[in-house]
């Protein structure tokens, strides 16, 4: 995947478009990503027996899809497109832009 837990993002659409921050968790099977404090959504949670467990209306983030966001290049912090290159054996991925290596 060319997007990994702990980049940098900026989402390109949806109703957050323009937010840059961190990403969470990625889920590849359903190509979607979830980006900390982006897509915030309410959820109603019932309480259970353990009082450390309250119920109530929570926030939290939801996915979005991996199309939707993309990496921003620590060099030139710019959001860019992610390519790959090869260097002794291991495959790094790097800015299209300023071709810096991105891991």
């Amino acid at each position: 995947m060319k997007i990994r837990k702990g980049d940098q993002v900026k989402v390109i659409s949806g109703k957050s478009r323009g937010k840059t921050s961190k990403i969470l968790a990625v889920i590849p099977d359903k190509h979607k990503v979830i980006v900390e404090k982006v897509n915030i959504v309410k959820k109603h949670r019932k309480q259970t027996g353990n009082q450390k467990d309250p119920g109530g209306i929570l926030e939290v983030e939801a996915p979005i899809d991996i199309s939707n966001v993309m990496v921003i290049c620590p060099s030139c912090n710019e959001p860019t497109r992610v390519g790959y290159k090869f260097v002794e054996k291991k495959k790094l991925r790097v800015c299209k832009n300023c071709k810096h290596v991105l891991d």
